[in-house]
C-alpha cells in the first residue's frame, strides 16, 4: 500500500489549473500551425494567425487563453493500492481547483444551483471521473471545459439499424449545426456504445487523446479521417467565417452496449483545447 498525502494532490492540481490555462497542449498548436499552412481562406488564415498568436501571448505572459477559464473537469486513474491520507481524494482536488483560479485569478464560472443560479465564488465543485486500475500511482488528466462549446456537444440514443451511417450523419449534423459557437476550429471527441451517460464520458474523454493518435483499431482510426475529413468539407471554417479549418482533430473512443441501443455521443471542443495531466 503505498500512501500520498491530501496536500500533494491539493498542489498538484493547483498547478494543473494555472497551466492548462496559461499554456495550449503542443500537439493543439502544431495542428493549428499545420491547418493555418494548408488553410485556401484568406480570412481563415488571418483568423488561425490571431488565435496563434493569443496562445503565445497567454503562455509568455502567464494569462488565461481565453476568459472562459471552465468547468473543472478531472479523469483520474486511481491505483488500488493508493491510500490518501490527511483528506479525501475528491475534497483534495476541489481545494487545488479553489487554490488554482483564486491564485491565477482565473474566472470563477459555476453556479451552485443549475436555476437559481448563484456563482460559487471558487469554480468548484469539479466534475470528476474516476477509474480505478491495478497498482499504486495516482494520475490525474485536468480539462478545463468552456461553455460555449460545451453547450454544442449532444447525445443520441440511435437504433443499432442507423449502424455506422446512422453515428456519421448525427456527428456531421452536429458539427454542421454548431456553426460558429464552439469557436471553431475545434475537436471533435466520439463516443460509441456503453449506455445513455457512458457514451457522453467517452466522448469527453476522447478530447483529451493527443492530436495524431489514432485509434488503435484500424477501423474506428479509417472513421477518424474519413469524419474528419467530411467535417472540413462543411465550410464553417475558422471561428464560423469560412473555410476549410472546422475541425482540428476527431478522436473516437468505444465501450460494448446492449444489444437494443446504439448510444453515440459528441462532445465539441473549442481551439482552446486546454489539458494538461500530472502523475503522483
Amino acid at each position: 500500500m503505498r500512501e500520498i498525502d491530501a496536500s500533494k494532490i491539493t498542489a498538484a492540481v493547483r498547478q494543473l489549473c494555472l497551466d492548462a490555462a496559461y499554456r495550449l497542449p503542443e500537439d493543439v498548436q502544431k495542428a493549428l500551425r499545420d491547418f493555418r499552412a494548408e488553410e485556401p481562406s484568406p480570412v481563415g488564415r488571418d483568423v488561425l494567425d490571431v488565435i496563434i498568436k493569443n496562445a503565445e501571448i497567454a503562455r509568455d505572459e502567464e494569462v488565461a487563453i481565453c476568459q472562459d477559464t471552465g468547468y473543472a473537469v478531472a479523469f483520474v486513474t486511481l491505483g488500488q493500492e493508493v491510500r490518501v491520507t490527511g483528506g479525501g481524494l475528491t475534497e483534495a482536488i476541489a481545494e487545488g481547483v479553489r487554490r488554482g483560479y483564486a491564485d491565477g485569478y482565473l474566472r470563477k464560472s459555476i453556479v451552485e444551483d443549475p436555476l437559481r443560479r448563484k456563482n460559487t465564488g471558487d469554480n468548484t465543485p469539479p466534475v470528476i471521473h474516476y477509474d480505478v486500475v491495478p497498482g499504486d500511482a495516482l494520475k490525474i488528466h485536468f480539462e478545463p471545459k468552456g461553455g460555449g462549446c460545451e453547450n454544442m456537444s449532444r447525445v443520441a440514443m440511435l437504433k443499432p439499424s442507423d449502424g455506422v451511417e446512422g453515428v456519421r450523419r448525427f456527428v456531421l449534423k452536429t458539427v454542421d449545426e454548431a456553426g460558429p459557437n464552439p469557436c471553431p476550429p475545434t475537436i471533435i471527441g466520439v463516443g460509441i456504445g456503453g449506455d445513455f451517460e457512458k457514451s457522453a464520458i467517452l466522448a469527453k474523454k476522447a478530447t483529451l487523446r493527443t492530436v495524431g493518435e489514432y485509434n488503435p483499431d484500424p477501423y474506428y482510426a479509417g472513421l477518424e479521417k474519413q469524419w474528419l475529413e467530411e467535417i472540413n468539407r462543411l465550410g464553417v471554417g475558422p471561428q464560423g467565417l469560412g473555410g476549410r479549418t472546422t475541425s482540428l482533430w476527431l478522436a473516437v473512443e468505444t465501450y460494448p452496449c446492449h444489444i437494443a441501443s446504439l448510444p453515440a455521443a459528441v462532445n465539441v471542443q473549442c481551439h482552446a483545447a486546454r489539458h494538461k495531466s500530472v502523475e503522483l
